[in-house]
């Protein structure tokens, strides 16, 4: 059985509202919706830094690397800081911001969903403690872990560090 999200209060009625141009997953899309964004960011966290490195390691031009790594820095999630190598001009890297590493977990629940259902997906998510196989999981902010039949959406109204009923 698959389980439903569960909507409540204004998002009850789907006829009297619309999510276009409001909805936090269309937004996300916007930023990360391609395939090449979500590599760079993959590879950002697995400590890629250099240009080149990322048009190599995501298997794009240089073209695409540069309007990919752009996107992101405009949108929050990579930082460009400069460097120089000795007798060479000097270029820049790219690293994480709060934000990126913020998205993470979009990440690792992608790679997750990938082990369950792709074929040929030898990698694992491992939990470097202890070497047991990690998870992506939702929990409440009272740190329920939250099942997929108990997840609901409310219209809520922005507040400076999180969501606040409306």
């Amino acid at each position: 059985m698959i389980p439903v999200v569960t909507l409540v209060g204004p998002l009850k009625d789907r006829d009297s509202w619309s999510a276009v141009g409001h909805c936090p997953i269309e937004k996300t899309m916007a930023v990360v919706g391609t395939k090449s964004a979500m590599l760079i960011m993959r590879e950002a966290y697995y400590g890629t830094t250099r240009f080149d490195d990322f048009a190599q390691r995501v298997g794009i031009t240089n073209a695409a690397a540069s309007a990919r790594l752009t996107e992101l820095v405009d949108a929050g999630l990579l930082t460009k800081r400069p460097y120089r190598e000795p007798g060479k001009r000097t270029r820049h890297e790219y690293v994480l911001t709060q934000a990126g590493t913020d998205l993470m977990p979009v990440v690792w629940a992608m790679f997750e969903w990938g082990l369950r259902y792709l074929e040929d997906t030898r990698l694992r998510l491992t939990h470097l403690g202890c070497g047991a196989e990690a998870r992506v999981e939702i929990r409440c902010a009272d740190d329920h872990v939250v099942p997929p039949d108990e997840l609901g959406i409310k219209l809520g109204r922005r507040r400076g560090d999180g969501m606040v009923p409306a």
